[in-house]
């Protein structure tokens, strides 16, 4: 494949655009390794990476703004271990889930599949389309994703159920980067390599009374291993610290990423320019003659993970590889979506600037493809 140069004035400033792991800025890079010698490769347990631990927890809380009695718990192992971890602490009986996409399947998968639970009552959708929720007897957790991460359909936040019914949200990739009632929801719960521009391995979630109570239940009479034991996690996180040694680096960048959105207006501002991202990128591919979004309700379409299909004319897979080429990189699909797309990542990190400059280096490499 010959190399499509595109000239220098149209390259956004940073090329990178993917949805997780997604930009981290520099000012957080810089801060781990002033630390390199101070507080990375010592001991979890101890005040300065406990202070970190405490310092993340408190900017949760000051972003997403806590509702009264919730608290902010914190463990090893992403958003995909959490998921059996809900699986093993927090469903008594039976789950309910919407499933629009790939990991909201793979969370419900989980629960269906588990031994000791009821089969999960599971609404699917399309790909590129909604599905919700509805209260029905005898399911105790309502589980969907706040933002599909493979195909960038955002869902509004509702709770559902009656009695102790538990709504538990994946906020994944959209925790910050979208206004939320947190009072409509149980477990928030995300990572923090989405908008909180660090790396993976963590899990964070905001939970609420009724959530800690049905943690101290489920796991009281069942066996649980203790890694995905969510009431060890609610004791370490009231500690400020986690069971397993974290990657202290990634609580530096998440920490330094959270003071940066809090320090810069908190969540309004955050959103603001996700939602300022979100216009270039739809309004681009609504004036584009082969660009289209991939979320045809407008409504449903994510600020934070942009899906764009092209017509057959264009080659989404040779487009993607010849802005590589040029340092503008993570464009692609989502790996089992299987679309003639681009998926754009617009987290607050993300210059609006850059993800404009990103439309006009398309349609170049567009143009010199055809």
């Amino acid at each position: 494949m010959e190399t499509i140069a595109i000239p220098t004035d149209l390259l956004p400033a940073d090329g990178r655009f993917g949805c997780g792991p997604s930009k981290v800025r520099a000012a957080q890079t810089d801060t781990v390794a002033a630390l390199g010698q101070t507080v990375l490769g010592t001991s979890h347990r101890q005040a300065p990476v406990r202070s970190l631990v405490g310092r993340v927890k408190e900017g949760v809380a000051a972003l997403l703004g806590l509702p009264d009695g919730y608290e902010v718990i914190l463990g090893n192992g992403g958003s995909t271990a959490f998921w059996d971890a809900a699986t093993f602490s927090l469903v008594r009986e039976r789950a309910q889930h919407a499933d629009f996409g790939e990991f909201g399947h793979k969370f419900a998968t989980g629960t269906d599949r588990a031994p000791f639970l009821a089969a999960s009552d599971i609404r699917t959708a399309p790909a590129g389309r909604l599905a919700v929720c509805e209260t029905v007897e005898g399911v105790d957790v309502y589980a969907y994703p706040h933002n599909e991460t493979s195909t960038g359909v955002v869902s509004p936040i509702a709770r559902f159920g009656a009695d102790d019914a538990l709504t538990v949200v994946d906020a994944t990739s959209i925790a910050g980067g979208r206004e939320v009632d947190l009072a409509a929801t149980d477990v928030y719960y995300f990572a923090p390599q989405k908008v909180l521009a660090s790396d993976g391995g963590l899990w964070i979630a905001v939970v609420s009374p009724a959530a800690v109570a049905r943690i101290a239940e489920v796991t009281a009479g069942r066996w649980v291993p203790d890694f995905l034991n969510l009431q060890l996690a609610v004791e370490n996180s009231r500690k400020d610290q986690t069971l397993n040694t974290p990657a202290v680096g990634t609580l530096v960048m998440l920490a330094e990423q959270l003071d940066w959105l809090n320090e810069n207006g908190g969540l309004s501002w955050s959103v603001g320019r996700t939602s300022r991202s979100a216009a270039i990128l739809y309004e681009w591919a609504e004036a584009s003659e082969v660009a289209t979004a991939f979320v045809a309700e407008p409504a449903h379409r994510s600020p934070v993970v942009g899906t764009i299909d092209f017509a057959d004319s264009v080659d989404a897979k040779a487009l993607a590889a010849q802005l590589r080429e040029n340092g503008v990189v993570d464009t692609e699909p989502y790996r089992k979506l299987g679309r003639n797309q681009l998926r754009v990542g617009m987290f607050p990190a993300v210059e609006p600037d850059d993800v404009r400059a990103l439309t006009a280096c398309v349609d170049y490499v567009v143009e010199r493809l055809a």
